[in-house]
């Protein structure tokens, strides 16, 4: 029983927050634990799809395939396929972590993952649509050019990381 305690202390506490809240100033309190509620039940409407497809692709593509791929020996292959992945992809951000430790049991290379969860973050098809529409052609290139640049260096600084902390990453 402890031990549940001790699994869900934030969520025991920002609750008791939250009633504090309410008794002090009880529409806050209320507009707090609604917005609370809309966001779970938001994420509710996300994650089983995800988890079915995550599973899925945990079935149907062995490790070998991904690591041919996506692995430390994919290089500049692997590195598209994980932009190319990431910016196709939809859902919020919290979704690709899912998927990432999936390419990472698969073997993925984490240069790769950094990189998928990067594109993931920054650049997704419909709001490269949507800037080029609204901003125009120019603000929207310059801005893709400027995320790439820095997902892969991002990407790289971690993996270097990584590798010297010695999180069982591969060098390359």
């Amino acid at each position: 029983m402890k031990s549940i305690f001790v699994r869900y202390r934030m969520a025991i506490l920002l609750a008791c927050a939250g009633g504090v809240l309410t008794l002090i100033d009880p529409d806050t309190g209320c507009r707090a634990f609604a917005l609370t509620g809309d966001n779970i039940l938001e994420m509710l409407s996300f994650l089983p799809p995800i988890f079915i497809l995550l599973g899925l692709l945990d079935v149907w593509v062995d490790r070998e395939t991904m690591m041919k791929y996506m692995g430390e020996q994919a290089g500049l292959r692997g590195n598209i396929l994980a932009f190319l992945l990431g910016s196709a992809a939809a859902g919020p951000l919290y979704a690709a972590f899912p998927m990432a430790g999936v390419m990472l049991k698969k073997q993925a290379s984490m240069l790769n993952i950094f990189i998928f969860i990067g594109a993931w973050s920054t650049t997704k098809v419909p709001l490269i649509m949507f800037e080029t529409a609204t901003l125009g052609f120019r603000f929207m290139a310059l801005r893709l050019l400027f995320n790439i640049a820095g997902i892969v260096i991002i990407a790289k600084i971690l993996h270097i990381q990584a590798r010297k902390m010695d999180l069982n990453v591969p060098a390359d």
